[in-house]
């Protein structure tokens, strides 16, 4: 795709009708379940791949563990990786290993795509309709997580969406003719939203009341403030492009900014591929919500 405009994977054009698709992901764990934890890492290494458009196909594990790890908490992460990417039909050819002082996991993702089909973050148009496909929320809650302060039953929700892959979404996307996805992880949605917009050129104008958001996040907004550190990095970042028009306060922002582990993918759908895109997310059973839209530049987010 160029250096001048870095996407979510790189691209490597073989002839006319493929496209080798890289990426890679890792991170230390997010979750106490070591099984959860290399599922979810996964998940998210193959994200970046879904979100041009490419279906993966060959993996490598990359881990750094603790030589005190107990050998099944290793053996742990490994099955929970190698289960999430045989459900994503790719096969795990193995990988390297180091020791680390904190565990580390995650994939080298090869997939293919076709070149005319790709779906990128330059694509999108005034008038299109932006739409994502997961909650917000994943991050605050597995940093109430780390804080013990999360309730079981918000970790096992959160937990339930970042193990959910991106295929069925990108499929919808592909059905329904779209050219323009990323996927929202660690720069937040108002981040990789950012991103968009200054690819394609655009402003965007999101929702709030459109944008889904855990309640359990809702809470541990207020009552924890439990953000990671990577939230606030977010919102020093990306917040001088950011625009507030409507007065939300420090938690209901900071949600905005909160880097999410394996989440939704962001799309653009022209109002002309609207319809097709309904029929193919009821098809393929994918959840999504209608969260705003673009507007004509200079490249900034409006939250109305």
């Amino acid at each position: 795709m160029g250096l001048d405009s870095p996407d979510d994977a790189a691209v490597w054009q073989v002839d006319a009708d493929r496209a080798l698709v890289v990426t890679t992901d890792f991170f230390t764990p997010v979750l106490d379940d070591p099984y959860d934890y290399g599922a979810v890492a996964a998940a998210n290494s193959l994200s970046d791949a879904y979100a041009m458009g490419a279906r993966p196909f060959l993996a490598l594990n990359i881990a750094g563990l603790p030589p005190q790890l107990p050998p099944d908490a290793a053996r742990e992460i490994f099955r929970g990786g190698a289960e999430k990417a045989a459900e994503a039909g790719v096969f795990i050819a193995g990988g390297h290993t180091i020791q680390d002082e904190e565990p580390k996991y995650g994939l080298v993702v090869l997939a293919w795509a076709d070149p005319r089909r790709l779906l990128t973050k330059t694509a999108v148009r005034p008038g299109d309709r932006l739409v994502l496909t997961k909650p917000l929320g994943m991050g605050c809650i597995t940093t109430a997580l780390k804080r013990q302060k999360a309730r079981p039953e918000h970790v096992a929700e959160a937990t339930r969406w970042m193990l959910r892959l991106n295929r069925a979404a990108m499929e919808a996307a592909l059905d329904a003719g779209l050219q323009a996805a990323t996927d929202v992880t660690g720069f937040s949605l108002l981040g990789h939203a950012y991103e968009m917009a200054q690819a394609s050129g655009v402003g965007l104008r999101l929702a709030w009341e459109r944008i889904p958001i855990l309640d359990a996040a809702r809470e541990y907004a207020r009552t924890l403030f439990s953000f990671a550190g990577g939230a606030f990095d977010n919102r020093e970042y990306f917040g001088p492009q950011v625009h507030f028009q409507r007065d939300l306060d420090e938690p209901d922002q900071m949600l905005l900014f909160d880097p999410q582990t394996s989440g939704g993918l962001l799309l653009a759908v022209p109002p002309s591929r609207w319809e097709a895109f309904r029929q193919a997310a009821a098809a393929r059973q994918v959840s999504y919500w209608f969260i705003g839209e673009a507007v004509e530049g200079p490249p900034r987010i409006e939250v109305v």
